[in-house]
């Protein structure tokens, strides 16, 4: 009897540490696009080698009392490109202007790249 609570328990625990990690590193949290120019897609790491990029979308900054933009600002959209061919094909982009589908999970893993953002696909390229 005691040997089965045990090995009930066991279970449950179990159970439950493979539902956090698959939540954590695993379970698409969202997904959309993400358009703008590329200004750099890179292969790099020390031990585990992955793609990484980054995206600036530009845009108006606000708007003052009387309805007039006050300025432009930039985001800078950082992804890893876990397909060798979706990176091949956005390092002969940069510098233009391109929609990206992307994927977003909780934590990165260190073989799928280093941003929690993982481009999965272009859509366009300008």
């Amino acid at each position: 009897m005691k040997a089965k609570i045990i090995g009930i328990i066991s279970l449950i625990i179990i159970l439950a540490v493979a539902g956090v990690i698959y939540f954590q590193y695993f379970f698409v949290f969202g997904e959309g696009v993400k358009a703008g120019e590329l200004n750099y897609m890179v292969h790099k790491g020390y031990i585990f080698k992955t793609y990484e990029g980054k995206l600036i979308q530009s845009g108006f900054k606000g708007q003052s009392a009387n309805g007039v933009a006050t300025g432009i600002q930039s985001y800078e959209f950082q992804f890893s490109v876990t397909d060798k061919a979706v990176a091949d094909s956005l390092m002969r982009c940069s510098g233009k202007q391109v929609e990206l589908h992307y994927k977003e999970y909780i934590n990165p893993l260190v073989w799928r790249g280093v941003s929690e953002f993982v481009v999965d696909s272009i859509i366009a390229v300008k």
